[in-house]
């Protein structure tokens, strides 16, 4: 977990007796959210919906669809639970990468499949109470829709038996594309979704029967809460599609 500051901290005046005593045991974690805030402000306009979803105690498995780098660094800026999120194991190398991922609760595991002792640790980290946050295409999208789920992951949704919390991002892949090196501010919608409840299944047999039924459940889910549809409804902008633009050409595909 993330170190304590205690009284090491320099505390501002204007800030509350609460705020005093909530920074006073700040992990890096929340080190890493209040930095990440006003960035995520900064390169998108975010439209959040849904956080009552959030379970307030208690595990959970986070499953958001992934379009852009950025997707990540929004979740857990938008989620006030700490996430322990899966992430390829390429990222913790380097000296300042291979330190900060650990401190904000990240989990190492393969890029395109996740590792026992990866699942072993998710394990660990529901049965005291965390959440998790894992993405189950296992990389971000190409064209912003969603790719095929990854086994792997719907089999450990499966046997952890807890909460799932479909998460929606919309928008992301227009501010940061897989494929681009520069940021172009644009809206982005994030919806939580209702709570998806599986029982646990020990039994890898049963995991397997059950796998297609609950991919097919999960895909339906990030689908309707990542749809561009959202964007499209809301107040257009200078940069939004009714002022003229067209939607791009693989968006009218499924419009």
């Amino acid at each position: 977990m993330g170190k304590a500051w205690g009284k090491s901290w320099s505390f501002s005046p204007g800030l509350s007796l609460n705020d005093r005593l909530w920074v006073g045991t700040m992990s890096w974690y929340r080190v890493f959210q209040l930095i990440m805030t006003p960035f995520a402000h900064a390169v998108a306009r975010l439209e959040v919906v849904g956080k009552e979803n959030i379970p307030k105690t208690g595990p959970f498995i986070l499953v958001p669809n992934h379009q852009s780098f950025l997707d990540p660094i929004i979740v857990q800026v938008l989620c006030r639970r700490p996430l322990h999120t899966l992430a390829k194991s390429t990222q913790f190398t380097g000296k300042i990468m291979g330190w900060i991922m650990p401190h904000v609760y990240a989990i190492p595991t393969r890029r395109y499949r996740i590792e026992p002792q990866a699942v072993r640790v998710v394990l660990r980290r529901l049965a005291d109470g965390e959440a998790v946050g894992v993405y189950p295409e296992g990389e971000r999208s190409w064209d912003a829709r969603l790719q095929p789920f990854r086994r792997g992951t719907i089999r450990l949704l499966l046997k952890a038996g807890v909460p799932i919390i479909p998460c929606g991002l919309a928008g992301s892949y227009d501010v940061w594309p897989r494929w681009s090196k520069t940021l172009r501010r644009r809206r982005i919608r994030v919806e939580f979704g209702k709570a998806i409840q599986w029982p646990a299944m020990n039994r890898r047999e049963e995991r397997n029967a059950f796998l297609p039924e609950a991919a097919e459940h999960l895909r339906e889910a990030l689908a309707s809460l990542s749809s561009w549809r959202h964007l499209e409804s809301a107040k257009a902008t200078s940069d939004g599609i009714a002022g003229g633009q067209r939607l791009p050409p693989w968006l009218e595909e499924t419009a």
